[in-house]
């Protein structure tokens, strides 16, 4: 099985991924992670397993207890019977690349838990606060059998938004004495949340972000039928509050599979998953131009003026295709 560590024989890994083997997941991520050129071969033998999960994204501003409340979280789905993944997406370094992938070390509760499976990736640059490679990750872990995933952000501020077009549900949380009820007013954080979170709501000033955030969210304008953001009170420390944030979180999965909100989310994760790979795929095209002579021609005759760059962009575009 050791082998496993190494092995870039697809169905082998999905095989034994399928069977819980967390090496196996390991090694799918890791390829995930480096762009191995086996990554198509992995996405066809994923394919069948897709929209299997519950995607959860977990976010907030750091030191609002992330982490400790994505435990308890894990704690509480166990007992459910849930198997359940967990992405937690730590910053790197923007002068070595490296990362202290902390949120792993938070989590040692569930070390040998074998219906728990936790990953810590760093975000390498990616702005948004998730990975590049997160929805793939996310596809491993669904191909492994996980009922629920997890995806806990980087923890940026309230430009971190890209988690909502990667999650089912969008958990945001806030702590009193954060500024985070001015912050939860700022349109990116109060448009991708599903359910707040007051974690750390032993300290003063929760009843004051609580009724803040409930009348930012009042303030609102809905349609009849339109989700409601939730907003639930806890002390994840002392796992307070964690069976009433689970209930909110199911509330909205019974509200998107009652209004077809669901299917939306995932066509939309999906079309925005092939237009990343699209993308991906151009820019590696234009890359392999860099090393010719057709992009620095054309950019010499943009800045001699014989051309525009808009035109410029056009022939390259066309050399492309």
């Amino acid at each position: 099985m050791s082998s496993l560590r190494r092995s870039r024989d697809i169905p082998l890994l999905v095989e034994h991924a399928r069977d819980g083997d967390p090496r196996a997941v390991a090694r799918l991520i890791t390829l995930v992670e480096t762009g191995d050129e086996t990554l198509p071969e992995m996405a066809v033998a994923l394919a069948s397993y897709a929209g299997r999960a519950r995607i959860v994204g977990v976010t907030g501003s750091p030191g609002v207890g992330k982490s400790t409340t994505t435990n308890e979280l894990v704690r509480a789905l166990r007992k459910q019977g849930h198997r359940v993944g967990v992405l937690a997406v730590d910053p790197s370094s923007p002068f070595s690349g490296g990362a202290i992938l902390g949120d792993r070390v938070r989590m040692q509760d569930h070390a040998t838990d074998p219906g728990v499976y936790i990953r810590s990736m760093s975000n390498r640059g990616h702005l948004g606060g998730l990975s590049a490679a997160t929805p793939q990750a996310v596809r491993v872990l669904e191909g492994a059998g996980c009922d629920v995933v997890l995806v806990e952000t980087v923890g940026v501020g309230q430009a971190e938004v890209e988690v909502a077009s990667l999650a089912d549900t969008t958990m945001v949380l806030l702590a009193p004495g954060m500024g985070d009820a001015i912050q939860a007013v700022k349109a990116g954080i109060l448009e991708i949340a599903d359910v707040f979170v007051i974690n750390k709501a032993d300290r003063d000033g929760a009843d004051a972000t609580y009724r803040d955030i409930q009348g930012m969210i009042g303030l609102a304008d809905r349609g009849p039928g339109e989700w409601r953001p939730q907003v639930v009170r806890a002390v994840a420390s002392r796992a307070e509050g964690i069976d009433e944030t689970l209930a909110a979180l199911d509330k909205h999965h019974a509200w998107l599979t009652a209004h077809g909100e669901l299917d939306r989310r995932r066509a939309a994760r999906a079309a925005a998953e092939v237009e990343a790979i699209a993308l991906g795929a151009v820019r590696a095209r234009l890359s392999a131009l860099r090393g010719g002579t057709a992009l620095t021609d054309l950019a010499a005759e943009v800045v001699a003026g014989r051309r525009d760059p808009y035109s410029a962009a056009a022939s390259l575009l066309e050399s492309l295709s």
